[in-house]
C-alpha cells in the first residue's frame, strides 16, 4: 500500500547491487515506516515525531510532489483508522501534486464520482467499482480501502468485519477501536443489545480498560 515511488529506490538499489541512493531517501523511508507503524499502534507522539523527520528529510529536496507523497502516506494511515481530517498537509501542496497523487487523495476521501481508477495504486483500482476488500492481500491496503469505502458511503457489513479482523491480527489498536466503534453503532441501531455488550467488552479489552 505504501506508495513511495521515490523511496522505493532504496530497496531497488540494494537488490540490484547499485550504488546506494542519497541519505535523505533512506532516512525518509525509515522514518515514514516507523511513523505509520506507531500511529496504527496508537502511539501518537512517537508517530508525530517520526513523521516530522520524514517530512524534513523529503523537504530537503525542494520537491513539492515528493513531500505531497509523504503527506498522503500519513493520511492513508488515518483513513484506515477512520480519522478524516481532509489531509491539510497534502492540500497545501496539491497544486504541484501529480495526477496519480490527486487521484489517490480523491480515493482516500470518498470522492469517487468521476474518479479515474487507472491512476490508483494497482491493488486499489478495483475497489471503487467492486467494493470488495478480499483481493487486497496487504493488511494496511485493506484497511485503507475499507476507510475509503466508508467515507464514500459504500462500506458493507462484511467489509467492517474484515477491517476489524485485519486490525486485530496486526495488533493495530487505533484502527481496531475505530472499526469496533462502527460495529457498535450498527448493533445499537439494530437494537441488538447482546451484540452491543459483546462489542463493548472487546473495546474495553483493546483499549486497556
Amino acid at each position: 500500500m505504501r506508495i513511495y515511488p521515490f523511496l522505493a529506490v532504496v530497496a531497488l538499489s540494494a537488490c540490484a547491487g547499485k550504488p546506494l541512493p542519497p541519505d535523505w531517501q533512506s532516512n525518509a523511508k525509515g522514518a515514514l515506516d516507523a511513523s505509520v507503524n506507531d500511529y496504527l499502534k496508537g502511539s501518537s507522539s512517537a508517530a508525530q515525531a517520526q513523521f516530522r523527520d520524514a517530512r524534513r528529510a523529503t523537504a530537503s529536496t525542494g520537491r513539492a510532489d515528493y513531500v505531497a507523497q509523504v503527506e498522503l502516506v500519513r493520511c492513508a494511515a488515518q483513513v484506515a483508522s477512520l480519522d478524516f481530517d481532509d489531509c491539510p498537509g497534502y492540500v497545501a501542496l496539491a497544486p504541484e501534486a501529480t495526477p496519480t497523487q490527486r487521484a489517490y487523495a480523491d480515493y482516500l476521501y470518498g470522492r469517487w464520482q468521476g474518479l479515474d481508477a487507472a491512476l490508483l495504486p494497482e491493488q486499489h483500482r478495483a475497489v471503487p467499482a467492486s467494493g470488495q476488500l478480499a483481493p487486497l492481500t496487504d493488511p494496511l491496503a485493506r484497511l485503507v480501502a475499507a476507510g475509503a469505502s466508508f467515507k464514500a458511503g459504500r462500506i458493507t457489513p462484511q467489509a467492517i468485519v474484515q477491517a476489524i479482523d485485519t486490525a486485530s491480527q496486526q495488533g493495530w489498536r487505533r484502527p481496531l477501536l475505530a472499526w469496533l466503534g462502527v460495529q457498535e453503532q450498527r448493533a445499537e441501531a439494530a437494537g441488538d443489545a447482546q451484540e452491543v455488550q459483546r462489542i463493548r467488552r472487546r473495546i474495553a479489552l483493546a483499549s486497556g480498560s
